[in-house]
């Protein structure tokens, strides 16, 4: 499998590194990049061929991972529309929906159909990523399978069966990394403040944040029923567990996605305009 990545930022570098480390020969991996550097370093680093813009040698290649940031996809589409030959196209970019990828894609054409859309999050970085997939209805087994192989190298993948739902993706693991950062700021601060200097006070917060999540990956039962195994009657856990929902948290955090998942949406219409 040939793969040419537009793009050379940070998730490209993870994916492509990802890859490497599972296999994938570099010789069969290709990145356009603008930028002089980012080029340079992904040449030194995995041993792949970068350009500055497609050439035939680039566009001869079996899949396109698009990695630019969403408000430049138009643009960066614009220098190969028309020109794709059935290759799969994967859309990494947040937001941006596959019909308006498609139109772009096409040019005068008709509307490109081999488009798998998806959100991996930040996470992927270090290898422990969690990745929402959508194909088009036109996207086969195989190409489904090529693009479970590439975004798997950085993690774990759920495929869903409706394009709205990456929106929701979007909301709970795109933006997810987010709000578990935050509680490890909260928590570290609480242990601050019961006396723990900065280094002690983080690294109670981010071990226990690290084994809780382990632990109910490894469990079959669901967080709530550990959450209650963590509780005993009259005990601290259940005094602090009090406060919390008296503090609305559990409500908020759900309030909180149906935001992200919200803005999600407005960002789609606004980025596929014409």
């Amino acid at each position: 499998m040939k793969i040419t990545f537009l793009g050379g930022g940070n998730m490209a570098a993870a994916l492509i590194g990802g890859m490497v480390e599972r296999g994938f020969a570099a010789a069969g991996i290709q990145v356009v990049e603008l930028g002089d550097e980012a080029r340079q370093r992904l040449a030194d680093r995995f041993g792949v061929r970068t350009v500055p813009a497609f050439d035939d040698v680039a566009l001869a290649c079996d899949v396109i991972v698009l990695a630019v940031k969403p408000q430049q996809m138009r643009n960066a589409l614009a220098l190969i529309a028309g020109r794709l030959a059935g290759q799969l196209v994967i859309s990494i970019a947040a937001g941006l929906r596959i019909g308006d990828l498609a139109r772009w894609l096409g040019g005068a054409g008709a509307p490109y159909a081999r488009i798998v859309r998806c959100m991996p999050n930040t996470p992927a970085l270090i290898g422990a990523g969690v990745t929402g997939l959508y194909a088009a209805p036109s996207v086969d087994g195989a190409g489904r399978e090529a693009a479970t192989q590439i975004l798997s190298a950085v993690g774990s993948v759920v495929w869903v069966g409706d394009e709205a739902a990456i929106d929701g993706v979007t909301a709970v693991s795109g933006s997810g990394p987010a709000y578990v950062f935050h509680f490890i700021e909260a928590l570290e601060a609480a242990g601050r403040k019961q006396g723990f200097d900065e280094r002690t006070a983080r690294r109670l917060a981010i071990d226990t944040v690290m084994g809780a999540a382990k632990l109910a990956a490894a469990s079959d039962e669901p967080p709530g029923v550990l959450r209650e195994r963590v509780t005993s009657k009259g005990g601290t856990t259940e005094a602090a567990l009090a406060s919390l929902g008296a503090a609305g948290w559990h409500d908020a955090l759900i309030a909180a996605v149906e935001a992200a998942a919200a803005r999600g949406r407005e960002l789609g219409e606004q980025l596929g305009r014409d």
